[in-house]
């Protein structure tokens, strides 16, 4: 139900005006300065992971967390949002740098970006967030599976012939075919890399240990000379400045070609962006604005499009460990941001030691963690809708397409939903008051319950159709009925004409205003139907 009492800045405020009207003091500052130093340990590694396995250079990963992730918390609508690179982007942005380009991509962000706040100002925001349950599980189970297979090259350390394709099934062909060429000091490093990385978080959970197993895995590696290719050996030098912002080129063909990409980073990122926020809520008790974040995670888009990132969306493992470590408002956002623009700065040569087959092991770790096995096989066995929509999504992401797993997933959520609100709708046959004994067998009544939409106008139509065929009297009991929709409603009205020409009546008792306002709107008014408060007031209509 649409709440008119919301203004325009409770849909548009960013949060950080709120923070500094409620009174911002150094305790708060000092508090969203660990927050953000914690998050900023842990996204350096991931920015430069995510943005390798993109199919980009790991300088553009930096590039997005500082200016997008600063946008995001600047301007956006949660108190906790973190934004980044995004491992759910990975296989959309590789597919489209391999087809447009690095221009390509960069154009495609910065259109994305318009396309977001579009959505905000729209206030689409407050709609995308009601996605199914099922379908956010099957989307990040699927989006799980191809990280992890996207990453095989790396971890066994391969040389692979041609181009890795970007379909599953040929990319497990192309890597088999591949295995002869497999580096067992690769191996090493990915199994170790993980191997530290879970075991830190089980013995010393409070360690950052994304950043302590990749730096053990860099110092092991150059110690002991071990043939591993690294960031310096593939990409060379980081640079230890964000460079001059410019414009894309903004050629019809080429936006053209950009804008199907742009449509697609566009859905994905405002699902992505909304989930997260929802986390946070629900982690920090508190409530988002979400078309104040689409409109934040548009900006954030197009300022990384023109510093050279690429797509920025809120990021659920970045912001969750913002809320645990203490974060208190959108600056520990922005601070986290300057720090890893420090990082940049200072220890960007260092950069160059990274083996590829740590960051590769670090993103098989985050692959493990977004497969959500609990939430999954409990999907599988509640109930065959459920179970259906998120197979029907994991495997569309799998072997199709991520927007088309999306579009699928919802389609089949609305339609199981639309059964089971169906099925939640009944027509029973009532009590006749009988206090003369005169009328009793020239009425029925009967008690409908539940919403009553084009569903169960379907489903219950054709029955009450046969119920009104001898009756001089039909009486349907409206009480127990909060809402029905045109269809319903229209399914009235031909009953009512039916009714009509076999000389009988329609009796509506009991609908409440808004009902029987939709009702009116359909053309079910009086003479052709009557509208009484109750049931007994049959009996004296048809006396007279």
């Amino acid at each position: 139900m649409r709440d008119t009492t919301l203004t325009f800045w409770d849909h548009f405020l960013p949060k950080i005006v709120t923070v500094l009207r409620e009174g911002y003091g150094l305790r708060d500052l000092r508090a969203d300065a660990l927050a953000g130093l914690t998050v900023a340990i842990v996204a350096l590694p991931l920015s430069t992971a995510i943005a390798i396995a993109s199919g980009v250079g790991p300088e553009r990963g930096l590039y997005t967390a500082i200016v997008g992730g600063f946008l995001v918390s600047a301007l956006g609508g949660s108190r906790f949002q973190i934004g980044g690179p995004a491992g759910a982007f990975i296989v959309l942005v590789a597919a489209c740098v391999m087809q447009t380009g690095i221009e390509g991509l960069i154009l495609a962000t910065f259109l994305s970006g318009f396309l977001l706040i579009a959505l905000g100002t729209l206030r689409m925001g407050s709609y995308i967030r009601f996605i199914p349950y099922p379908v956010t599980v099957g989307f990040t189970a699927g989006i799980a599976v191809i990280i992890g297979a996207s990453q095989m090259k790396e971890l066994l350390g391969l040389t692979l012939a041609g181009p890795e394709p970007s379909d599953l099934i040929e990319k497990v062909e192309v890597l088999w075919a591949a295995r002869g060429t497999l580096t067992p000091p690769a191996l090493a490093v990915a199994v170790g890399t993980i191997a530290m990385i879970e075991a830190l978080k089980r013995l010393a959970p409070r360690l950052p240990s994304l950043l302590i197993a990749v730096v053990v895995a860099s110092v092991t590696v150059e110690m002991l000379g071990l043939p591993v290719e690294t960031i310096g050996t593939r990409f060379g030098e980081l640079p230890t400045m964000l460079p001059m912002p410019a414009l894309p080129d903004l050629g019809s063909e080429a936006v053209l070609a950009a804008l199907p990409w742009a449509v697609s980073f566009t859905l994905l990122g405002a699902i992505e962006s909304l989930l997260s926020a929802v986390v946070a809520d629900g982690m920090a008790g508190t409530q988002h604005r979400p078309n104040a974040e689409l409109i934040a995670q548009g900006w954030a888009n197009v300022g990384s499009a023109v510093f050279g990132g690429f797509c920025v969306t809120g990021t659920i493992a970045r912001t969750a460990t913002n809320v645990r470590a203490g974060s208190r408002s959108p600056v520990s956002g922005m601070l986290c941001a300057l720090f890893v623009l420090g990082f940049m700065m200072l220890a960007a040569p260092l950069a160059a030691y990274i083996p590829l087959a740590a960051l590769a092991g670090l993103l098989a770790v985050v692959a493990w963690n977004m497969f959500e096995k609990e939430e999954f096989w409990t999907l599988l066995r509640t109930s065959r809708g459920d179970a259906m929509v998120v197979l029907v999504t994991f495997l569309l992401v799998v072997f199709r397409d991520l927007t088309e797993g999306i579009v699928v997933g919802f389609a089949l959520g609305g339609l199981v939903f639309i059964r089971r609100m169906s099925e939640s709708a009944s027509a029973e046959p009532a009590p006749v008051p009988d206090p003369s004994g005169a009328l009793t067998s020239e009425r029925v009544i009967y008690r409908l319950r539940g919403p009553y939409f084009f569903g169960a106008a379907a489903m219950l139509g054709s029955a009450l159709d046969r119920f009104a065929e001898r009756p001089r009297a039909f009486v349907l009991d409206f009480t127990d009925v909060p809402f029905i929709d045109s269809s319903g409603a229209r399914s009235f009205e031909l009953l009512a004409h039916k009714m009509h020409r076999r000389g009988g009546q329609l009796f509506l008792t009991g609908a409440n205003v808004e009902v029987r306002r939709v009702l009116l709107a359909q053309g079910l008014r009086e003479p052709l139907v009557r509208y009484l408060p109750d049931v007994a007031g049959v009996d004296e209509f048809l006396a007279n």
